[in-house]
């Protein structure tokens, strides 16, 4: 069984998640900012489809991305010197939202309902929630959007409309958030696409002690600019 959340009511311990589905933690609640932020700071993030209550997750291993450890294949560093797309944040939280929640090939439906993007669009204005823009011949063509808390960065969702566009996107996000010393990104569950790119898994114990340290380090608010020869 897992809990239901009334309004007020704490989180449980992540210990209490299930194992099938993994990570499955408790339902109910709301999307306000301050139960987003108490959620990530616990290491919990919502994920459901619109027609279902509010679900919230912790899964056991948690796949993470080390800064230091981000790999960039030769193909997609060919793709890096081509300086043909321009790298933007925060210019368009709202619009990489709707992007991601376009439908997918072999997918039925999409988890981000524009109540969760209003929702994660008040942690954007609050200075919270970034997005992260690729942009060719003046067209997004690809981008992520997350969350930072301190030195920790939660990662969400991405798209991409062109070859390695989100790619493009993440190593730019990766590259500066290793400059601003972020010790962790959060890429929730193991998908070929993030191991491609140096993800890994991680015991949830562990992922949970770092992420302790890391939320209480010095943040990051405010709309991002990134490095200018990062972007250039």
């Amino acid at each position: 069984m897992i809990s239901w959340l009334h309004p007020g009511d704490a989180f449980p311990p992540v210990t209490q998640a299930l194992q099938e589905p993994n990570g499955l933690l408790a339902a109910g609640g709301d999307l306000s900012p301050q139960r987003l932020i108490e959620a990530y700071r616990r290491g919990i993030f919502p994920w459901f489809n619109p027609v279902e209550p509010i679900l919230w997750w912790s899964p056991d291993p948690r796949m993470v991305l080390f800064p230091a450890e981000l790999k960039v294949s030769r193909s997609l560093r060919k793709t890096l010197n081509k300086h043909d797309c321009e790298v933007r944040v925060d210019t368009a939280f709202k619009e990489v939202m709707r992007n991601c929640a376009a439908p997918r090939d072999g997918q039925p439906g999409t988890w981000i309902s524009e109540e969760m993007v209003a929702a994660y669009g008040s942690l954007h204005a609050m200075g919270l929630a970034h997005s992260v823009e690729t942009w060719r011949g003046g067209e997004m063509v690809g981008g992520l959007y997350g969350i930072a808390l301190g030195k920790m960065f939660y990662g969400e969702s991405m798209f991409s409309r062109a070859t390695d566009a989100s790619k493009i996107a993440f190593v730019h996000l990766v590259r500066q958030l290793e400059r601003w010393g972020f010790g962790m990104i959060d890429c929730q569950m193991k998908t070929a696409h993030l191991a491609s790119l140096g993800a890994r898994e991680i015991p949830r114990k562990l992922f949970v002690l770092r992420l302790a340290l890391l939320i209480e380090l010095p943040l990051e608010s405010g709309r991002w600019q990134f490095d200018d020869d990062l972007v250039s």
